[in-house]
């Protein structure tokens, strides 16, 4: 009898047309959020599918979640396949939203088009195709006929590009992802198929409004525009902050090498009238940003915290009124040193594609935040198909190679982990 590793092998290369077709079923569900659409649809088809491969299939929604609602439910599937006895367990979590598509596409961006050997689509890379190969990773372990202890779970959850709470955070919060119950979680992010991510850098989401006094426009020097003092707080931020953040480096081996720094980006501003209102000549009284901090495992949050609320002080007292007001905080997290989940990864990549993997750490958070902090599950990476760079923009793409190689690499590492015994 061949070794149980080429048998999975050729199980994947054998379903190499069935892992795209389902790939392509999966954008084709346009599973946007936000609003949050088609999730339940999309839940209705893993949950089928995995039925019928023989995964025992839970569902689990986040009703108390404030985006859920009748017209856009929270719905997370859970899919269980037990081995022939007790054993570590090994969950596999893909999330199932996408961002909107946006403009500048040449093809459908929910038709699934494939051409020259890559999958076109929103979603495909981040992270359909992710997904893809954790179902049919351990469907080529079972059509091996390979039998191993334990019990491999796959997942699709809601929610992880607004954050995860609906989804992964819920899972965790509810103990149905626990450390108790769950050995290793990987989450087939895309982050190309020769590299294992590790962790990510943290985030700091804040708010800042300034309270100005409003006047005749024709006489702005009776008013206070807090528009100007805002203007104030970004040229403080633009001439002190970075400068100073782009000193600070991580040791983490954060991807692309700009994205080992500190940064800070303003991602929205909105002060005085509606712009397409009607104009009356007024000073602004009222101006708000949010602004999104990345800081280093190095810094830690509340030094983070304070030197914002430090700068924006300097910068504003006695010129103006002021608030600040936090959104989100998400602090780094790192897999540890040595984790048997790193190495049957990396011992996976040697045999899939005949060299040692990469670590990495993400620039962004992905759901390992949720699974390390909440659910306690250090044991956890990102590893996927899919080139990074390529999610979120128009033509998202993944290589069909990639596809396949990861769901070989996913599969083997997953035997590995659960121990094989024919």
């Amino acid at each position: 009898m061949s070794h149980p590793i080429d048998r999975i092998v050729a199980e994947v290369d054998r379903a190499a047309d069935e892992i795209v077709r389902f790939t392509r079923d999966l954008v084709r569900i346009p599973t946007v959020n936000p609003p949050g659409a088609e999730y339940a649809a999309c839940a209705s088809f893993l949950e089928t599918d995995l039925v019928r491969r023989g995964f025992a299939v839970e569902r689990f929604v986040a009703d108390r979640s404030p985006d859920h609602s009748t017209r856009y439910p929270r719905v997370n599937v859970v899919g269980s396949r037990n081995g022939a006895r007790a054993g570590r367990v090994v969950h596999l979590n893909g999330h199932i939203d996408v961002v909107p598509a946006g403009d500048g596409w040449t093809v459908d961006p929910f038709a699934g088009v494939v051409r020259d050997g890559r999958i076109y689509g929103r979603g495909v890379c981040d992270m359909k195709a992710g997904l893809a190969a954790a179902v049919f990773a351990s469907e080529a372990i079972a059509r091996a006929g390979v039998s191993y202890p334990g019990t491999i779970e796959v997942s699709g959850t809601v929610d992880e590009e607004s954050g995860g709470f609906a989804g992964v955070a819920h899972l965790a919060e509810i103990g149905r992802l626990a450390q108790i119950r769950t050995d290793f979680v990987i989450i087939p992010e895309p982050l190309n198929v020769d590299r294992i991510c590790i962790g990510h850098r943290g985030v700091y989401w804040f708010e800042l409004t300034t309270r100005g006094r409003i006047a005749h426009g024709s006489m702005p020097f009776l008013g206070v525009s807090a528009i100007d003092r805002m203007n104030d707080v970004l040229s403080a931020i633009r001439g002190e902050l970075e400068p100073e953040l782009a000193r600070r480096l991580t040791a983490m081996p954060v991807v692309p090498d700009a994205a080992r720094h500190a940064t800070i980006n303003v991602n929205a501003i909105d002060g005085g009238q509606l712009v397409d209102g009607i104009q009356t000549p007024c000073v602004a009284d009222r101006c708000r940003a949010v602004f999104d901090r990345r800081f280093l495992i190095e810094e830690g949050f509340e030094a983070v915290r304070d030197e914002i609320a430090a700068l924006v002080e300097r910068t504003l007292a006695g010129a103006c009124d002021y608030e600040l007001r936090e959104l989100m905080v998400v602090n780094p997290v790192r897999t540890p040193d040595g984790s048997p989940l790193v190495g049957a990864l990396d011992g996976a990549i040697r045999r899939v594609l005949g060299s040692s993997a990469r670590l990495v750490a993400s620039p962004g958070t992905y759901d390992q935040k949720h699974v390390a902090r909440i659910a306690g599950v250090s044991h956890c990476v990102a590893y996927g198909p899919g080139e990074l760079e390529l999610a979120h923009q128009p033509d998202e793409s993944c290589s069909i190679e990639d596809l396949l190689n990861a769901t070989k690499v996913i599969a083997l590492a997953t035997l590995d982990l659960l121990g094989a015994e024919r």
